[in-house]
């Protein structure tokens, strides 16, 4: 099971003087986020991070950066940190303090890699359940129905913009959620709404 985060979470470790601050954060804050702490710790000699995102194709993208230290040596442990914890949609950041002491190759991927998971072990991880949005277009007849069918299935952040004749609906469903209302809208007068914008699962769902 996919695994993220929802907030930031931070950790520390010193190793031969170097100190190591590990910040795992919801990927949607990684630019604000890397940012604030390229301001925040200007004396630091690097900001290694690294991070994994689901596409709307279900694809994972990947991508890291050892900001300076030796090629592999940083981003790429903590990359596989992040990996191992099965977590998407997620970003971290190592920043780094040289202490004077070189760790060696082996040694700053130990470092990474314990950075990293140490910020995953203080964390609060969840369960990840994809999510695409649903744009779709009723009739004003429809929208007390329609304010019902999402309150009875515990469905609340919903977004409707009007105009002279109905609502414009934008939600964000898992596959099972869009199927069900799928089978609700069979129950609909054809010319009363219409899907403005379907995810790509919906697409394969309903053909």
């Amino acid at each position: 099971m996919l695994k993220t985060t929802n907030d930031t979470f931070k950790a520390q470790i010193d190793i031969k003087k170097s100190n190591f601050l590990a910040f795992l954060t919801p990927f949607e804050n990684f630019k604000t986020l890397h940012e604030s702490l390229k301001q925040e710790h200007p004396k630091a000699v690097h900001i290694v991070w690294a991070y994994r995102v689901i596409n709307k194709y279900g694809q994972i993208i990947e991508n890291q950066s050892d900001d300076g230290e030796p090629k592999g040596t940083s981003g790429p442990p903590a990359l596989n940190a992040l990996r191992g914890a099965s977590l998407i949609n997620s970003a971290i950041f190592i920043v780094r303090y040289f202490g004077g002491i070189k760790l060696g190759t082996g040694g700053l991927v130990r470092a990474y890699s314990t950075a990293t998971n140490l910020a995953i072990n203080e964390a609060n991880l969840i369960d990840f359940i994809q999510k695409e949005v649903v744009v779709f277009f009723t009739n004003f007849s429809l929208i007390s129905r329609f304010e019902h069918y999402f309150q009875t299935n515990n469905i609340f952040d919903i977004k409707k913009d009007f105009n002279e004749k109905g609502a414009k609906w934008e939600i964000d469903l898992t596959m099972q959620e869009f199927l069900n209302l799928y089978n609700f809208l069979k129950t609909i007068q054809t010319n009363d709404f219409e899907f403005l914008a379907l995810p790509i699962y919906a697409k394969d769902s309903i053909n």
